[in-house]
């Protein structure tokens, strides 16, 4: 049955969140970004404005012809004039610029966090159909951001619009002050409309990122195949692992065929575990774990046992350490030696050998 966006009901996984990110598929908010540009640029104007203003100034004045031909060893040499204008601009302009790029990295950062990637630049032929283009712009997502652009620009607007009807008395006002009056009283007003305005541009920023992230987890839905063929990747096919389980069990038994007979005693829990040890005095300079099991295969070694006369004596805690501890093939540790040790000398003595 083909897979339908209804049918996508369950969470996405942490490995399609990964998939998607490294994909360069993150939720992001380009208006929230330039929201907050705005509003360091406005606060940036209005903290550093009369130093920038006065370094402009200085600018202009060293390139003006009436300030060149007044300083006739200046006006000679025009490069070196207009080099000092520009230094002069970029001072006055640098820190704006610098510190809008780092707002609007950190501000990315805070979105998206570290990510780099090269896939969305990759070249895409499905993108350049005309037939996707032309369908693109007619669906239903083209139309949401249609409408919610088209409702932020009537929101500004009209908000510009009622922020200017209440100043309406100054603006009136402003033909009848002084010229440096006038400019200062302008430039307040403009500064104040602007940062309301960048406030309002940051709350909906805001909610566009809340919507982009909402609008991506809803795009990383999946279906409940979608889950089970995932799990088959990351877990392989479950038929495929229950024929290794298979596999993996036959050759245990048969090491736990060769090894119980050869074995000196057996530890159980008495049912759930089972450790077979080994030890020749001449040979070994410790007990050695040649098979161990749990129940199935602990059935299975104490029923080896029985068959061939091998001693099982049934000590729990010491059962249950050997099999967390040690692994097949390997000596037990010192911390083991004395409850073996009784364990042995008292099977020795059971069978008439001598205890090392």
């Amino acid at each position: 049955m083909a897979e339908t966006d209804q049918e996508r009901t369950e969470a996405p996984t942490a490995r399609r969140r990964q998939e998607a990110r490294e994909s360069g598929q993150v939720a992001k908010s380009m208006d929230l970004t330039a929201a907050t540009a705005l509003l360091a640029a406005v606060l940036l104007l209005y903290a550093l404005g009369l130093r920038m203003l006065g370094e402009f100034r200085s600018s202009m004045e060293i390139l003006l012809p009436g300030s060149l031909a007044a300083n006739s060893a200046r006006a000679g040499d025009m490069w070196e004039s207009m080099m000092l204008a520009v230094r002069k601009m970029a001072l006055a302009g640098g820190p704006l610029v610098l510190a809008l790029a780092a707002v609007s990295l950190a501000v990315n950062l805070l979105q998206v966090g570290p990510l780099l990637t090269s896939k969305p630049l990759e070249p895409k032929w499905s993108k350049l159909s005309p037939l996707r283009g032309l369908k693109s712009l007619f669906d239903a997502r083209s139309a949401v951001r249609l409408t919610m652009s088209l409702a932020k620009v009537g929101l500004l607007g009209a908000t510009a619009a009622w922020i200017i009807y209440q100043d309406l008395p100054q603006i009136l006002y402003l033909p009848t002050l002084e010229p440096m009056a006038l400019f200062g009283s302008a430039a307040w007003m403009v500064y104040l409309l602007a940062l309301k305005l960048a406030l309002l541009l940051l709350v909906l920023g805001v909610a566009d990122y809340a919507f982009q992230r909402w609008q991506l987890e809803r795009d990383l839905r999946m279906t409940k195949q979608e889950i089970i063929e995932e799990f088959k990747r990351m877990e392989g096919d479950p038929l495929i692992k229950q024929r290794r389980t298979r596999v993996a069990r036959q050759l245990a038994l048969q090491r736990i065929n060769q090894a119980v007979p050869k074995a000196d005693v057996i530890v159980t829990n008495p049912t759930h575990f089972a450790v077979a040890l080994q030890y020749d005095g001449e040979k070994m300079h410790a007990p050695k774990v040649v098979a161990k099991g749990a129940d199935y295969l602990a059935a299975r070694i104490r029923q080896l046992a029985m068959i061939h006369g091998v001693p099982i004596v049934e000590r729990k805690e010491l059962a249950r350490a050997l099999y967390r501890e040690v692994e097949v093939g390997q000596f037990i540790p010192p911390e083991f030696f004395s409850a073996v040790a009784e364990i042995l000398a008292y099977v020795y003595r059971l069978s008439g050998r001598r205890s090392a």
